[in-house]
């Protein structure tokens, strides 16, 4: 059984977050006790698969099929987008936080199993021949660079080198 996180360690996570979502132009949620149970979860899965795996969701316990739903997910902005906060609601909008927009339960984008497999096997779109260059991008922000190779975090989401794909 995984031991369970230190209102320290809680609280450390927290603070980190809370300093990387200003930086990139997010907020956390403001309800405290509800953040501080998602912290717990998120270093719980740490602990016990090596990555912060979302809470809300299923972790399979192997990293390469987690890499969509390691916090922050995938899904993060086209929820904040469309529903003010992501599906587990640790990142939501300004308006939500000025209690402009309601919390609404939102639906899982993330794909099934047998179609996340589908999608992970397609080649990447190749770029065009003059590019010096491939360019990467931040599955999770979008941003997009051109090197050799991914940066090893995101400048813009804290994300880590695993987190990029071939974009060209």
């Amino acid at each position: 059984m995984t031991e369970e996180p230190s209102q320290e360690e809680i609280d450390i996570l927290r603070a980190r977050l809370d300093r990387e979502a200003k930086a990139g132009g997010y907020n956390l949620s403001s309800d405290i006790e509800f953040v501080n149970d998602l912290m717990r979860g998120l270093l719980v899965n740490e602990k016990r698969f090596g990555y912060m795996a979302c809470p809300c969701r299923l972790a399979s316990g192997k990293k390469e099929e987690d890499l969509d739903m390691i916090c922050p997910c995938d899904y993060r902005d086209p929820d904040l987008s469309e529903y003010g906060s992501c599906y587990c609601a640790l990142y939501v909008t300004q308006e939500v936080l000025e209690g402009k927009k309601k919390l609404e339960s939102i639906p899982d984008r993330r794909p099934p199993p047998e179609e996340r497999e589908k999608m992970s096997k397609q080649e990447p779109v190749e770029g065009p021949p003059h590019l010096a260059y491939p360019v990467w991008r931040c599955k999770v922000c979008g941003y997009l660079c051109a090197r050799e190779g991914p940066p090893e975090v995101c400048p813009v989401c804290k994300a880590k080198k695993d987190r990029f794909e071939r974009f060209l």
